[in-house]
């Protein structure tokens, strides 16, 4: 274990403590995706529960955990520590939306989320203020710590050659909530590496190097295993290449192969 990972999860001990000692709700910045997975293996067997956004009371977080990012398929995701159960009212997450939408639509250029995130960055914003940004290549809609929405409101006014207006929005319009695809195909096995290869369309060897820097999660947690079977109902995370959820077997073929289906994160 690297000394920046003890560090990690030495403060998330130190939180949980404080959190159940003082009856307070705390919070994390936003997480990336190894780090959560940190937080869920501290978790133990409570992981796979607090993996799916409920808030959960056990032996590692006995004030609460709940893990949410601002909406419910979120990559980057804040940290609460406490719960209702425990303390006897709720405290919500503070994350606000910001909707980032160009002056002049007519003129704008195309964006991608790269444009979107440094001219974010560019005003010397830490990236850990900052969750998930969903665009649709002409706006976005960015989660972002409260006490930091207003300021990039104020001061975020250029991505790219296009002038831009921001405003604080109370949810994402319906035709930016997560939509799903149905997809099948044949693997050799069941095994995660035979799935990733087939999501990422990569040789083997490349997708084995994905497993070695830890960019590939089971359930929000760093697998590493490339002989791992998923169960049905897993959600499998590459990073750099979406989230799927695996659905399972369809049909043995008759050489042994497997028909898989899952449904992809769109």
């Amino acid at each position: 274990m690297s000394n920046e990972t003890e560090q990690f999860k030495k403060r998330i001990h130190e939180l949980s403590e404080t959190s159940y000692t003082n009856s307070q709700y705390l919070f994390t910045d936003f997480l990336n995706e190894a780090e959560l997975s940190d937080v869920l293996n501290i978790a133990g067997n409570a992981a796979e529960e607090i993996s799916t956004g409920k808030t959960v009371v056990c032996s590692a977080f006995p004030s609460g955990i709940t893990i949410y990012g601002g909406h419910s398929m979120a990559t980057r995701c804040m940290v609460r520590f406490g719960s209702e159960e425990v303390f006897a009212y709720d405290e919500p997450f503070p994350i606000s939306i910001v909707h980032i939408f160009p002056r002049l639509a007519k003129f704008a250029d195309t964006f991608t989320h790269r444009d979107f995130l440094g001219a974010i960055l560019n005003l010397g914003i830490d990236r850990k203020v900052t969750g998930d940004i969903l665009t649709d290549g002409n706006e976005a809609w960015l989660f972002a710590d409260e006490k930091m929405a207003e300021f990039i409101k104020d001061n975020l006014d250029q991505v790219k050659h296009t002038h831009i207006i921001c405003e604080i929005v109370t949810e994402i319009p319906s035709e930016m909530q997560i939509h799903t695809e149905h997809l099948e195909f044949q693997v050799q096995s069941e095994r995660i590496d035979a799935i990733a290869a087939q999501i990422v369309k990569l040789s083997r060897s490349k997708v084995l190097e994905l497993f070695r820097t830890q960019k590939i999660f089971v359930n929000g947690r760093s697998m590493e295993n490339p002989s791992f079977q998923p169960k049905e109902g897993d959600m499998i995370s590459i990073r750099g290449f979406g989230k799927v959820r695996y659905l399972g077997t369809t049909r043995l073929t008759r050489k042994g192969k497997c028909n898989i289906a899952i449904e992809r994160f769109i």
